[in-house]
């Protein structure tokens, strides 16, 4: 069994859309430690506010084709989009859209594009050969948090990768990642993306992704890509 945790995981480790107008949030993070849970709960959800905001300025407005499902950012709770809503795309990262609807934001998955009027994803052409590690980490590099224009590896919330050899020769993954904050509700629905992009993998016959509460994610386990889409450095 190969063990691995997430590369430049550190405890104490030291642009994008949010560019410039991120500046402040270099100052607020150095200060972090400072404060008391409530306050580290608020800001962590001001600066999701903050982001999504700042997505909204570049979007693009799209009437569903057909009800769509999809997932309420943050609450985590399902809904459907009834045909003819007009919506906002804010963001396209790693195959799911997010998008601002009546009612607030909402994340739509890859199979569900058609309703935005885009092409299905075509799962036939998934990469051949076996997998490794590599492959692993590329694929979770394409999930998202659907309000911070960073990946979950980048982000640091991805602490422990496992991978095991199966009797049959193909692998079993299992990923223990986190959240920014307990009270996310989208938790279950990264980390499901999480593990559907690690089933399409080839050679991938079982993936799970635990989330773990220890230790508790810290702003230093961003990576240097990480902090640079966000302007922390």
């Amino acid at each position: 069994m190969a063990e691995t945790s997430r590369p430049g995981l550190r405890r104490r480790a030291g642009a994008s859309g949010a560019g410039s107008q991120c500046l402040w949030v270099g100052r607020l993070v150095s200060q972090f430690e400072a404060f008391s849970p409530e306050i580290k709960h608020g800001i962590l959800q001001g600066l999701r506010l903050r982001f999504s905001k700042s997505l909204m300025q570049n979007v693009t407005s799209v009437q569903l084709k057909r009800d769509c499902p999809a997932i309420q950012i943050p609450a985590g709770s399902p809904a459907t989009l009834p045909v003819g809503t007009m919506v906002d795309i804010t963001q396209t990262l790693g195959g799911s859209y997010t998008v601002h609807a009546p009612g607030g934001l909402f994340r739509i998955a890859a199979q569900d594009a058609d309703a935005l009027g885009f092409e299905r994803p075509d799962e036939s052409l998934a990469a051949s050969g076996s997998v490794d590690e590599q492959r692993i980490w590329d694929a979770l590099r394409t999930c998202f948090d659907p309000e911070i224009p960073v990946n979950i590896v980048d982000l640091g919330l991805v602490y422990d990768m496992q991978l095991a050899k199966l009797p049959g020769g193909n692998a079993r993954v299992e990923v223990k990642m986190t959240l920014t904050a307990p009270g996310c509700g989208m938790g279950p629905a990264i980390a499901g993306d999480a593990q559907v992009k690690l089933l399409n993998l080839p050679g991938v016959d079982d993936a799970r992704v635990e989330i773990v509460w220890d230790p508790p994610w810290h702003h230093s386990m961003i990576t240097p890509a990480g902090r640079k889409i966000l302007g922390l450095d």
